[in-house]
């Protein structure tokens, strides 16, 4: 089965936004899983409201939120990610690493952390120099967590409008930078699916059973 049909249905969870509502970040994340929906893929939203409402990341706290145990169960079951985040002084956001070292939790998993997840980046700031540094970051962060990031990273300029109120994109070369890194998440999850199904001796993915 070619990976790109749309009998499989991947889940793609994305992650991004400040705590302002409706961010640039938190937009771009959004026209990304809206994108990778439009492929076949089941998403879900962690939004800058959702992750700026955690609390600080304590190892040893025996106890989680709801909020921690809803997000650790969806990284569980998640065939790939899309993280966006600001440019904050060189590097990502502190609600955005915070919710990634949670991340922690599944350290003892039988497949820890990201483990061969595709890993979409996405950045947004108010300059190219922030952009380029932070998405370096958030590349090596996928490395540690077990992740593959995808080939191509989005590094958007955020000094223009590129979203209208709604959440339109109206930026062209915006929309296409966040098409590539869905398509590529969703394509590297069905790639993955596929291949571990023939290890299994499973029929391919979609076959009648």
């Amino acid at each position: 089965m070619s990976p790109h049909e749309p009998s499989f249905k991947p889940l793609i969870i994305g992650i991004g936004g400040t705590a302002r509502r409706n961010s640039t970040s938190e937009r771009a994340v959004a026209e990304s899983l809206r994108v990778a929906e439009g492929l076949g893929a089941e998403t879900h939203l962690f939004d800058g409201g959702f992750v700026s409402s955690l609390p600080l990341y304590i190892p040893d706290r025996e106890e989680r939120t709801s909020g921690e145990r809803e997000f650790i169960a969806m990284a569980r079951r998640c065939h790939g990610v899309i993280v966006g985040t600001p440019g904050y002084h060189g590097s990502l956001s502190g609600p955005i690493k915070n919710i990634l070292d949670l991340l922690e939790d599944t350290a003892s998993d039988e497949a820890p952390y990201l483990h061969g997840r595709a890993f979409g980046c996405v950045v947004t700031a108010y300059g190219w120099q922030a952009c380029g540094t932070t998405l370096v970051s958030l590349r090596l962060i996928a490395h540690a967590l077990r992740a593959w990031p995808t080939p191509f990273g989005a590094a958007l300029n955020a000094s223009t409008p590129l979203f209208e109120t709604d959440g339109t994109c109206i930026d062209a070369k915006t929309s296409q930078q966040l098409s590539v890194v869905a398509s590529q998440v969703v394509e590297f999850a069905r790639y993955r699916a596929a291949g571990l199904a023939a290890e299994a001796g499973l029929p391919p993915l979609g076959a009648p059973a």
